[in-house]
C-alpha cells in the first residue's frame, strides 16, 4: 500500500474564499508525485465534493480530503471498488 499525502488551494465558486484542501491518496499502485502535483494545481475552483470526484477519478484508490470553509470542517472520501 502506497499513501500520498498532498496540500493544495482552490477557490470556492459559492463566496471566491481560497480553500486550503487536504488529500491523502491510499493505493496499491505506485502513482507519481508529479501527476498528484499537476492533477491539484489545474483545480483553480470548485466545490469540495466535486474535486474529491475528479481526482478520485484520476487516480482511484481510496481517498480522503479535508478543509475548513466558513468553519465548517468537511471530510470527504471515495473508497475504489
Amino acid at each position: 500500500m502506497n499513501i500520498y499525502r498532498h496540500t493544495f488551494a482552490a477557490v470556492c465558486p459559492s463566496d471566491g474564499e481560497l480553500i486550503i484542501y487536504r488529500l491523502e491518496v491510499r493505493s496499491s499502485v505506485m502513482i507519481r508525485v508529479e501527476h498528484i502535483k499537476t492533477a491539484t494545481a489545474l483545480i483553480k475552483k470548485g466545490w469540495h465534493e466535486q474535486i474529491a470526484d475528479c481526482l478520485a477519478e484520476t487516480f482511484g484508490g481510496d481517498q480522503t480530503i479535508t478543509a475548513t470553509h466558513l468553519g465548517v470542517e468537511i471530510e470527504t472520501v471515495r473508497l475504489s471498488g
